[in-house]
């Protein structure tokens, strides 16, 4: 594991006499090496372009936003069928709200006597 320390120090803009304080930031990260390996992905051209004028702008690599890109969406997708599938079981075991409760509220909803929101 690579640690990385950054020391930035800058001047804070608070009225005298209090102007002349410094504050430091200090920073730390960590840079983990993993196994990579390589795939190949069809996208249309416009998206490639796109891509391209990212990389260039962030001075990254084609790849690497690719990467990035592909780890965020995995992320965000196994999180969301997580949860799916937790509820799919939960509903399974019996706790749900039933629907006319549920229709009930929302209709209630920018009323003057809105209903508390159902619970299981």
């Amino acid at each position: 594991m690579r640690r990385l320390c950054e020391r930035m120090t800058s001047t804070s803009t608070v009225p005298r006499p209090l102007n002349d304080l410094r504050a430091t930031v200090y920073t730390l990260s960590h840079k983990h090496t993993q196994m990579t390996t390589t795939i190949s992905v069809r996208i249309d051209t416009d998206t490639k372009k796109r891509l391209e004028a990212l990389a260039r702008r962030a001075r990254r690599s084609k790849s690497f936003l690719a990467a990035e890109a592909i780890a965020a969406y995995v992320e965000a997708e196994s999180w969301q069928l997580d949860e799916i599938h937790a509820g799919v079981r939960e509903l399974d075991k019996g706790a749900g709200v039933d629907h006319k409760k549920v229709s009930a509220w929302l209709r209630s909803w920018n009323r003057k006597r809105e209903r508390k929101a159902p619970r299981v």
